[in-house]
């Protein structure tokens, strides 16, 4: 394109400073170096992960920031030695990445790349310590190596999923964190055989995706735990038959789940981060052959308590990031599963704005409204 090797100016959503709404600025977008890739974004969508980090309470702030990580483009120039992708390839840019070479990435088990998994306190690109961004000189951070709230971001090849260039990008973007992240969680580690029971703790966009896994493993009962209870009449879309509020009974929910089920689930996956969720999470698995998965991220000072018994008595433990999807790997197969209309992804899409009024969308997912927004970059 004739726009390659040169530094192209944008429109790009900046973060200023922590809790303060997003500026529509003028950046400038340095050319890709090497083993990067310079990608034209037109849809991105918004994550709880954006907003932690927006409000920048519990983490080292890092501002001015472009944030952004749920996207999908076209690739617009590429860097030195790229073989991988192209020009006008279609891409997710993925906020962990595999660089194919470490022992994790040659590993058929792991997907934590040693190189290029999630770093949320890199602010600049791994090659030179640089950031791509500025407005008017001042360099603006990275997030997440994606920063996907700017008309053209920089992204380093590892984090980039070559997909289907038929695949709809306002529909499949979400798959680049989110929704691969709890239907991978249900899928490819807590792998319920058909007919069995999973419980769902946490109902928001996450674990909504992990009930799509269970509803495409053929589990027999979904049974979705939530204290909200006006996440309940959603749910049912996403194959939960059951629903129990915590808040509703007097005693711990996973004896509630034990007696709904005689012993306890068959799998259950957490999706909320609370360490009691967690607990319960683990608790309400039957003895002998349940199968407990943690999706959800804790609090740094957090601990996970549980009698050494409910592990003797062959209950299984297990953690899980991303789905333990490969990002170059395994998500363009992922991409390919919606294709085939193997899953559903327009049902998790309840929103949709245009860029310029993206501090609509910081103010849905605040209201606890919907479950992806959309933002339209061309719009």
């Amino acid at each position: 394109m004739s726009t390659a090797g040169q530094v192209i100016r944008c429109k790009a959503a900046v973060a200023w400073e922590s809790g303060k709404p997003l500026s529509i600025e003028e950046v400038e977008v340095a050319p890709p170096q090497k083993n990067e890739v310079r990608i034209k974004i037109l849809f991105t969508s918004l994550c709880h992960t954006d907003v932690y980090f927006w409000d920048a309470k519990g983490q080292n702030p890092m501002f001015p920031r472009i944030l952004g990580h749920e996207a999908g483009g076209i690739v617009e120039s590429v860097g030195e030695g790229m073989t991988d992708l192209k020009p006008g390839d279609h891409v997710l840019p993925i906020f962990t990445g595999e660089c194919k070479e470490c022992a994790h990435c040659l590993s058929e088990e792991s997907n934590m790349c040693n190189l290029l998994r999630i770093n949320t306190d890199r602010g600049e690109m791994i090659h030179d310590g640089k950031s791509r961004f500025s407005v008017n000189g001042k360099p603006i951070y990275h997030f997440l190596g994606t920063s996907t709230f700017s008309e053209y971001t920089v992204v380093h090849v590892g984090q980039v999923a070559k997909i289907n260039p038929d695949a709809p990008l306002d529909k499949v973007c979400v798959l680049s964190c989110g929704m691969s992240t709890g239907f991978g969680a249900t899928v490819n580690v807590a792998k319920p055989k058909k007919g069995q029971s999973v419980a769902i703790f946490g109902l928001g966009a996450v674990g909504l995706a992990a009930a799509e896994g269970a509803r495409v493993s053929g589990a027999s009962r979904i049974i979705g735990v939530d204290l909200n209870p006006c996440r309940f009449e959603q749910a049912k879309k996403f194959g939960v038959t059951e629903f129990v509020n915590p808040k509703d009974h007097n005693k711990p929910v996973q004896e509630v789940i034990a007696e709904m089920t005689g012993g306890g689930v068959d799998r259950s996956v957490e999706c909320t981060g609370s360490i009691q969720a967690m607990i319960s999470a683990f608790e309400c698995v039957h003895d002998g052959w349940g199968v407990a998965v943690l999706v959800g991220v804790p609090n740094k000072d957090d601990a996970f308590k549980t009698h050494p018994v409910n592990l003797l008595n062959e209950r299984t433990l297990k953690g899980t990031f991303f789905g333990n999807y490969k990002p170059r790997t395994d998500i363009p197969a992922v991409v390919e599963k919606y294709m085939n209309k193997e899953l559903e992804l327009d049902k998790f899409i309840t929103h949709s704005v245009p860029f310029s009024e993206i501090n609509k969308a910081f103010e849905l997912m605040l209201a606890g409204e919907g479950l992806r927004c959309v933002i339209r970059m061309d719009a």
